[in-house]
């Protein structure tokens, strides 16, 4: 049966924040490491990756990942959700000065890698405090802030609820998303941000498959980010189990990839603008939603076991995954590990996000009456 609009929503944000946690205990390392650290392929959740020296193994990250708790990526997403909440429309850059910022700043909420209660601010990381100091502190133009910031995948990891918001309408998820994110990143980042968008609201068109979804991103994707895509989908298309698929995709993202081979060691030239650039997370997470043919489990895995920024890799390929399929195909068992875990309602968001939806389209459908009345009029005066 082919899932309703409700059902996409729920699957897509449930699938990311699943992935999110089943990705973050090995957020860094590589597949071997992974696989020599936990005897073989992650298969679900895991615990911390240094056990319980979690907290000191990694000062300027002391967070508690793993065990099913949700990271910085799925927070910001639930932010962003708040933010739909109260415009009840499309939102824009000015959206996030007007309204992101101070969710971040001044809404304390249950941070599970903390074990606390917190504001989100003292969670999300470096290139995401930007916009707080450029928008709050330095009163920069909200169009043109993420200027200057590291180019990463930090504005793309939270726009799943663009997509959703214009399911079914991938150019209109692009568009909106490449507003929104102008007020965090620029460059491949800002592309990165609005190819996901469009990619999860591609899932959600009746009868969309994986393949479907990359044809259209492939539609509305610039420079290196659709170089990437298209090269990492064509190494895709030969592998239908991850473990094969794992060092090839990686071969193929890597000269788009400013990273370089050492995750937690980039060089000079890393992160910096470039027309030629893309991020890794985006094209793996639609090569590991190729190769694992839609399905949830094979896709999530795959994006968790390839390593490097494999939270944020699972977080979209989840994403998209569970707005292909519907609620169903996120694993029962997994989301309700990390819901208790996190001790966070994971169906909550879906549902506010849902009823904003409804009252898009409904605007939506009635601008475009409107327009078509309009051209209509211009065509023929006399009418």
């Amino acid at each position: 049966m082919t899932p309703t609009l409700d059902d996409r929503i729920t699957g897509s944000l449930l699938g990311a924040a699943v992935g999110d946690a089943l990705g973050g205990p090995v957020e860094g390392y590589t597949p071997e490491q992974i696989a020599e650290r936990h005897g073989g392929r992650v298969t679900g959740v895991v615990g911390p990756w240094n056990g319980d020296s979690w907290r000191t193994a990694r000062p300027i990250a002391p967070y508690h990942k793993g065990d099913g708790h949700v990271t910085d990526d799925t927070l910001m997403t639930h932010a962003l959700i708040r933010v739909y909440e109260r415009v009840r429309d499309h939102l824009d850059a000015y959206a996030v000065a007007d309204h992101l910022v101070p969710e971040l700043m001044g809404t304390p909420v249950w941070i599970p890698e903390l074990e606390a209660e917190a504001l989100p601010l003292q969670r999300i990381f470096l290139a995401e405090k930007w916009i707080v100091a450029r928008l709050h502190y330095g009163h920069h133009d909200p169009r043109e802030a993420g200027t200057g910031n590291i180019v990463n995948c930090g504005a793309a990891m939270y726009m799943a609820p663009v997509g959703l918001v214009n399911a079914a309408d991938p150019r209109g998820a692009y568009a909106e998303a490449i507003d929104v994110a102008g007020a965090h990143q620029s460059s491949y980042g800002r592309e990165a941000a609005g190819v996901f968008a469009a990619a999860v609201a591609a899932a959600c068109v009746p009868g969309a498959g994986p393949r479907t979804v990359v044809d259209t991103v492939l539609g509305l994707a610039k420079d290196g980010t659709r170089a990437a895509i298209e090269a990492v989908a064509e190494v895709a298309d030969r592998h239908r189990d991850f473990e094969s698929a794992l060092v090839p995709l990686r071969k193929a993202v890597a000269p788009y990839d400013s990273v370089g081979p050492d995750y937690r060691n980039p060089g000079l030239g890393a992160r910096r603008p470039s027309r030629l650039h893309s991020i890794e997370e985006l094209p793996i997470a639609l090569g590991m939603l190729l190769v694992g043919e839609g399905d949830y489990r094979r896709t999530v895995l795959g994006a968790v076991n390839y390593g490097r920024d494999c939270d944020s890799i699972a977080t979209m390929a989840g994403a998209i995954a569970g707005a292909l399929h519907g609620e169903a195909a996120v694993p029962a068992d997994w989301a309700k590990r990390v819901a208790e875990a996190s001790r966070l309602d994971l169906h909550a968001p879906a549902r506010s996000l849902t009823a904003v939806a409804h009252e898009v389209f409904a605007r939506d459908t009635a601008r475009r009456r409107a327009h078509e009345s309009a051209r209509a009029a211009l065509k023929d005066p006399s009418r």
